[in-house]
């Protein structure tokens, strides 16, 4: 009778050890790319509600400096933070106004100048000159285009004001009580999370806040800087509109990139309608100049070290940000990667997290903001 076979009782062979390193590591990317993208179309689709609490914050990472200065002269912090916000109306509004004032004053010159560069272009460039005088003609004129389309739909420009009035009630209330009650939050953190863990949340909240903070403090100087030597280039060289390319260039800064590039094209646009082809290099090397200067000279010195990002990640996040939410996406996006960088920076030194503090932070405990 012949032997049965034995059955093998040996297990299977494993996978090897680089394909189980590499699943596993794909498993971790795809979860977080989820984890990533599902927060993203959150807050997208709750912007209502988010975009005025990340306005807020980034407000208060720029005034915060200002309450221990009252509070040290003897106001309470209530007090304090409401006289902080009505400063900050009165600076918002006094600042609109003159925005506003010098890009309708300037709007037919700067409107009218663009016509007459596309129609140049076009006689330089042929068919491809043709296609850019078409899109200038309808830059100078979407102004109109707006004006007639709110006079068109009454409800709908009401309902738009409507939604831009509460964000911006929302988006006060909320400055005020971040600057009110910030320094709470990490008792109320400690209170609820395990002891190791809540000094690691404070560490990133402080490492984020203090991006925040730099990017903001540091673009606004920047940016009033760059309007004003713009400004009195373009004066100098008589260009028409002169007050409301200096807007332009003061609000365009605020996008890192990409609105120092449409600022300075319009300018140099204008330019080449006003004066030809020569005054045109002469505001093109003035832009050229003012921005030489502000990437070797006032970055390094005025911004924080907080927000050192490298211009290819700022160039990604500015398309990202536009991409998932238009203008307010481009704004949003460069401060909340350094935010972001700066949480990284401190999961990647626990021992200082473990102490509470971020990388650069090794003094005495400060007050953390929301």
């Amino acid at each position: 009778m012949p032997a049965e076979p034995q059955e093998d009782d040996r297990p299977a062979p494993a996978l090897p050890p680089v394909v189980r390193l590499a699943a596993a590591w794909s498993a971790a990317v795809l979860l977080v790319v989820a984890v990533a993208a599902l927060l993203v179309w959150a807050a997208v689709a709750l912007k209502t509600a988010t975009i005025p609490v990340i306005v807020a914050l980034l407000g208060t990472s720029l005034l915060e400096p200002v309450m221990p200065w009252l509070v040290r002269r003897g106001m309470g912090r209530g007090a304090a933070a409401g006289l902080t916000c009505t400063v900050l109306v009165l600076a918002v509004c006094g600042v609109l106004s003159l925005l506003v004032n010098s890009l309708v004053h300037s709007a037919p010159d700067i409107a009218a100048a663009l016509t007459e560069a596309g129609h140049r272009i076009a006689d330089w460039l042929g068919p491809i000159g043709t296609k850019i005088q078409y899109a200038l003609e309808q830059s100078s004129g979407s102004g109109s285009s707006m004006v007639n389309s709110l006079a068109n739909g009454v409800l709908s420009g009401l309902g738009l004001a409507t939604q831009l009035l509460t964000g911006a009630v929302l988006t006060l209330a909320l400055v005020f009580f971040f600057l009110r009650d910030g320094h709470r939050t990490p008792g109320a953190v400690r209170s609820w999370l395990p002891p190791r863990t809540a000094e690691t949340v404070i560490a990133c909240g402080r490492q984020a806040f203090a991006a925040m903070a730099g990017f903001m403090r540091g673009t606004t100087l920047i940016a009033l800087i760059d309007a004003v030597f713009i400004t009195v280039g373009l004066v100098i060289l008589g260009i028409p509109g002169a007050a409301g390319l200096g807007a332009l260039v003061f609000m365009g800064a605020y996008i890192p990139f990409v609105g120092a590039f449409l600022s300075g094209t319009v300018a140099v646009l204008v330019a080449l309608a006003d004066g030809g082809l020569s005054k045109a290099l002469w505001v093109l090397g003035v832009v050229l100049a003012v921005q030489a200067i502000e990437g070797n000279v006032l970055q390094p010195f005025i911004q924080s070290r907080t927000v050192e990002l490298h211009p290819a990640t700022i160039m990604i996040a500015v398309v990202a940000g536009a991409g998932v939410a238009g203008i307010m996406g481009a704004l949003l996006a460069v401060p909340l990667c350094a935010a972001g960088l700066g949480v990284v920076s401190v999961l990647r030194t626990p021992a200082a997290a473990a102490r509470g503090e971020g990388p650069e932070q090794g003094g005495p405990e400060q007050d953390a903001q929301p």
